[in-house]
């Protein structure tokens, strides 16, 4: 996924990404610049954090500028999945200052957010560094965006759980209760021959040997406290890989992690990781 173009988009996806939101921003065109700067100016602009980042989105904020003019100039002085401190470059520019300041918006908006939820991701990524417990994102991100969310998040150190509903089968207390019970839930799964792994979710101690019994390839223990954790811990064995999910937070996946589970998920690092502070600086150059 990440030989893809920029933010795990390919070609056509990307093209289309850039479309949408140079259209949403741009209108019929830049009214301002157009009527302020001349046509053959040129702007060099340096592109730099203004906090302590994990950056995630350059190819892709690039593609606006290149978008607007094929012959700008990009130097890219750092990486996605780098960290970089506050003051520190991350793109240069050099080209047409019309265009330039007409993509502006766009790249940056693009940029900072994938870098807010690259750095956040990051920080319970380190949380839960020596414990050999993986970190997940989840489904809960912004609609039309799950792709380059789910990038930044990989960028920050998380696995990706699911990109969509046909990437596995994870039976939640709905579809328990639906079909009447745990394990008449997961034989139905089994029995579908989908070629797909069975997650199960567990509320309950009581519901891991019927899951199992059933065939669950994994179970997904919401938000169980960290006595019942370490007890679901134990009755599995390691006969399947447990998922810790549910309420996570940056102040208690360690001590989640610390229970034995294979894998904590936490949806806010896509849901609610705020932009990154990151900065566009211009100065006239000669044309």
């Amino acid at each position: 996924m990440e030989a893809a173009t920029a933010a795990g988009l390919d070609d056509g996806a990307l093209s289309a990404f850039v479309e949408m939101v140079l259209g949403e921003d741009l209108g019929a065109g830049d009214a301002t610049s157009n009527a302020t700067i001349p046509p053959d100016m040129r702007f060099s602009a340096v592109l730099a954090a203004r906090q302590p980042i994990v950056v995630a989105g350059l190819e892709l904020a690039a593609a606006f500028f290149r978008r607007l003019d094929p012959a700008v100039e990009i130097e890219f002085v750092a990486k996605d999945g780098e960290a970089v401190d506050a003051g520190t470059p991350i793109l240069r520019l050099a080209g047409l200052a019309r265009p330039m300041l007409a993509a502006e918006r766009s790249a940056l908006n693009t940029l900072q957010h994938l870098s807010g939820i690259a750095t956040v991701t990051r920080e319970y990524a380190d949380a839960i560094a020596g414990t050999g417990c993986i970190l997940l994102d989840t489904r809960k991100t912004i609609p039309g965006l799950r792709v380059i969310e789910k990038y930044a998040a990989r960028m920050g150190g998380a696995q990706n759980h699911r990109m969509r509903l046909d990437d596995g089968i994870l039976i939640k207390d709905n579809h328990i209760a639906a079909r009447g019970g745990v394990a008449a839930t997961v034989a139905a799964a089994k029995a579908a021959n989908t070629g797909l792994e069975v997650q199960v979710e567990v509320d309950t101690v009581d519901q891991i040997e019927p899951a199992l019994k059933a065939g669950a390839d994994r179970l997904l223990c919401d938000n169980m406290d960290l006595a019942t954790l370490r007890e679901a811990v134990r009755v599995v064995a390691g006969r399947v890989p447990i998922e810790a999910s549910g309420g996570v937070r940056l102040n208690t996946i360690r001590d989640i992690a610390l229970t034995g589970v294979t894998y904590v998920s936490v949806g806010r690092i896509t849901q609610s990781s705020p932009a990154a502070d990151i900065g566009l600086d211009y100065s006239p150059t000669a044309a």
